[in-house]
């Protein structure tokens, strides 16, 4: 009788190791991690082993009726799996699920953090072809420091600094389409003219005034007159049966700026020849000094205009303007995140400035070494660097008959430079202790009173066509021209206080 009780028990026994076994095996193969499977898994376990032990109970007492009540519990003791036993290992299973499940998840958002900065790093840098300009900046860089061309210094950062000024417009468009229409505007604006305020605020800081003055003189000429010539040249060209048409109002509102920003440089330059003025060599900066804070405010003032009061206007405009085609133009999609254009923004505007750096050392090394005016350089050349990212994006909209955005790029920039960025760079140059005045010289302002009335009588009618735009790119050959020939009477560094 002993011997058949302990073979039956062996046989139970095994029995009930090996369902325990098989479910757990079953439960590690199915590498699902939740917990709710888990916990069914484990309380299935739980009612076959609790069955099994009914059955092997109600066995023993029919066949062991003398047997004492300790007999369940050492039986129990001496089983290879307990309850207990097999209820931590199944929670240390879940958790180990739950541990490689959390893994897996740290995993994945590593790769598509690498997969993001891959992805960023391919558009950012390798989507537009004038970026086969970049090793140009560095190139520089390691000529300054290994030899002293200064020419070629200065020609490897104009190059250098191309494709920086496009990429930076083009982050700038994608944090736009974060922010809505009247916001982007703004910020397309003002970033597109972050390259000539750079370069700027680094002539200031070495005492190169003149160049100052003249390269945000060229930044204004050049996008009134070769920016808005071409866009609407090659808009023309390509619809010859009609006149594309913009919106004469804010075309006239930046006119009434433009207008308001020649007087500002008139009158110090007048007072200046005349030699009217009350303390000689004082007055004329006090003036242009009050004249800049006003200006400032006036272009506050503009922008309140444009974002609280008027802005439905110009929203309206852009709505129109995308449905000229038959509304098959689709919605644009950001090609980066928010935070990723912020910081290449960021980037971007560091190396401009670096390479600006290096840039205005060299003017001086460049004009002797090419036998050309620094007028002619700082007039021409480096607007045409800084304006490269709005001529390439006026043209653009001006061929999908999107012409008051064109019209946006090129006017809105000079209005800011011309109402923000001289009147910035005058108060700057207030804080640094350099006398940075309105005083342009005669020559200059004279340029740009005479552009800004040929430009305002070419926009009055609020159409456009090649021909019109063929008459600004000729005008603008007429003032190259003009610098090229012209000697600048003032000294380039800082004139003494």
């Amino acid at each position: 009788m002993f011997f058949s009780l302990l073979a039956f028990l062996t046989f139970n026994l095994e029995e009930t190791s090996f369902c325990t076994l098989g479910f757990l095996t079953e439960l590690v193969n199915l590498r699902i991690g939740t917990k709710e499977k888990a916990i069914r898994f484990h309380f299935g376990i739980k009612e076959m082993s609790g069955k099994l032990r009914v059955g092997f109970d109600s066995q023993t007492s029919s066949k062991m009726g003398s047997m004492d009540g300790r007999s369940d519990h050492e039986f129990e003791d001496e089983s290879l799996v307990s309850p207990m036993e097999l209820t931590k290992m199944t929670n240390g299973l879940t958790g180990i699920h739950h541990g490689s499940f959390s893994a897996v998840e740290q995993q994945k958002s590593i790769d598509n953090i690498n997969t993001s900065l891959l992805r960023s790093l391919k558009v950012i840098l390798f989507t537009s072809k004038i970026n086969i300009l970049m090793p140009c900046g560095p190139l520089a860089v390691v000529i300054h420091h290994l030899t002293e061309d200064q020419g070629w210094v200065f020609f490897l950062s104009l190059l250098g600094i191309i494709p920086l000024a496009e990429r930076l417009g083009f982050a700038t468009e994608q944090l736009a389409l974060f922010t809505g229409p009247t916001v982007g505007g703004l910020l397309n604006a003002t970033f597109g003219n972050a390259t000539e305020m750079i370069i700027s605020v680094h002539a200031l800081k070495g005492g190169m005034i003149r160049v100052v003055q003249q390269s945000l003189l060229g930044s204004i000429l050049s996008n009134m007159l070769l920016v808005l010539g071409c866009a609407f040249f090659c808009g023309g060209i390509v619809f010859m049966k009609k006149d594309q048409v913009f919106d004469k109002a804010a075309a006239v509102v930046n006119s009434g700026l433009l207008l308001m920003a020649v007087m500002g440089l008139l009158f110090p330059a007048v007072l200046h020849y005349t030699h009217s003025e009350v303390h000689y060599g004082k007055s004329e900066l006090a003036l242009s000094r009050f004249s800049s804070c006003i200006m400032l405010v006036a272009y506050a003032f503009y922008l309140v205009f444009q974002l609280k009061g008027h802005n439905e206007s110009y929203e309206r405009v852009n709505e129109e303007g995308g449905q000229n085609e038959g509304g098959t133009d689709d919605e644009e999609v950001p090609e980066i995140s928010k935070w990723e254009a912020i910081i290449w923004l960021a980037i971007l505007t560091g190396w401009i400035s670096v390479l600006s750096d290096y840039l205005v050392d060299a003017i001086q090394g460049a004009s002797a070494a090419w036998n050309i005016p620094i007028a002619f350089i700082s007039v021409i050349l480096l607007p045409i660097v800084g304006n490269a990212a709005e001529h390439a994006s006026a043209i653009m909209f001006a061929m999908k008959d999107k012409l008051d955005i064109s019209l946006g790029v090129a006017i809105g920039s000079s209005t800011q430079i011309s109402m923000f960025g001289i009147p910035f760079c005058v108060v700057v140059g207030w804080i640094l202790g350099r006398p940075m005045d309105l005083n342009f010289q005669l020559f200059e302002t004279a340029s740009l009173f005479i552009t800004v009335l040929v430009v305002a009588f070419m926009l009055q009618e609020g159409t456009s066509n090649y021909f019109k735009g063929l008459m600004l790119v000729l005008c603008y050959l007429i003032v190259a021209a003009s610098f090229f020939v012209h000697v600048d009477p003032s000294p380039v560094q800082d004139k003494k206080p």
